[in-house]
């Protein structure tokens, strides 16, 4: 049911007889490292290998559980690591879900629903870090299609006129046409040029229909380009702007949420600390 990996798991627990158990439930499939105390897991989250998963006591002496999953959604090396309550509620909290826990283990623990959760929490790390890694083989040919469009149009200063808009708007098919060529022209499948086919037709799109070229709206967009569209945003170098900060364009994010931009997008914490 549960096959060998070489995936590493934290667990943080400061009862010996529970940090026990789960090693030993764990250890034949995952590389399992142990901490007894809060700090000394923080330390241990940030070295290599970095775990791809992390169990953690609600409950511990010198860090609870809360705390130490604000320290690690704030700390960049840390962030994107999944992490599992073991405590003895049944539920879920609001507050708890907002500060980004992937999932609750009841105590006293059941050691199949111990290796179905930690198995879908793997899982689920390792699509998106495949999504991921999609967007950022993709991301270079994002603009491919302002090859065919006049300098004169690109380079104006001013706002453009409304038929050179039209033409501006070309760009979307103009990348989708160049990249389904490419995929023709390439005998082996490579799914990083799929992602960009999507990214370059649709990340012009808004969230609330208002983009172009087929006024796409909400989850009618693919994903790859909502956040490409995130991207772009705050990247972006034109003749008509000059770059800007990270905090104003931070800003501007915020302001496009649920317009340009998908308000889940923006209320992820790297955009809010």
């Amino acid at each position: 049911m549960f096959s060998e990996t070489n995936a590493t798991i934290l667990v943080i627990d400061d009862a010996s007889e529970s940090l026990r158990l789960l090693s030993v439930l764990l250890q034949p499939t995952y590389r399992v490292l142990a901490a007894t105390s809060g700090t000394t897991s923080l330390r241990i989250a940030g070295c290599h290998p970095k775990p791809e998963l992390i169990l953690v006591d609600v409950i511990m002496p010198d860090m609870n559980g809360f705390e130490g999953i604000t320290q690690l959604r704030n700390d960049p090396a840390t962030q994107d690591i999944p992490v599992i309550f073991l405590t003895a509620m049944t539920c879920a909290e609001e507050h708890d879900l907002q500060l980004g826990v992937a999932d609750y283990i009841t105590q006293p623990i059941r050691p199949l629903l111990v290796l179905f959760r930690v198995n879908t929490q793997l899982e689920a790390k390792r699509a998106h870090d495949g999504i991921i890694d999609l967007l950022t083989r993709s991301a270079p040919l994002h603009d491919i299609g302002k090859a065919g469009i006049p300098d004169h149009i690109l380079s104006k200063l001013g706002k453009l006129m409304t038929d050179e808009w039209v033409v501006m708007q070309t760009q979307a098919k103009l990348s989708r046409d160049a990249i389904e060529q490419a995929k023709r022209d390439i005998e082996t499948r490579l799914a990083f040029l799929s992602a960009t086919k999507k990214i370059t037709h649709w990340r012009h799109e808004k969230w609330d229909g208002s983009g172009y070229p087929d006024n796409l709206a909400d989850n009618a967009i693919p994903v790859s380009a909502r956040l490409m569209a995130v991207f772009d945003t705050l990247s972006s170098l034109r003749s008509y702007k000059r770059a800007i900060p990270f905090k104003k364009a931070r800003d501007n994010i915020a302001a496009e949420r649920g317009k340009h931009l998908e308000a889940t997008l923006i209320a992820h914490p790297r955009w809010t600390n």
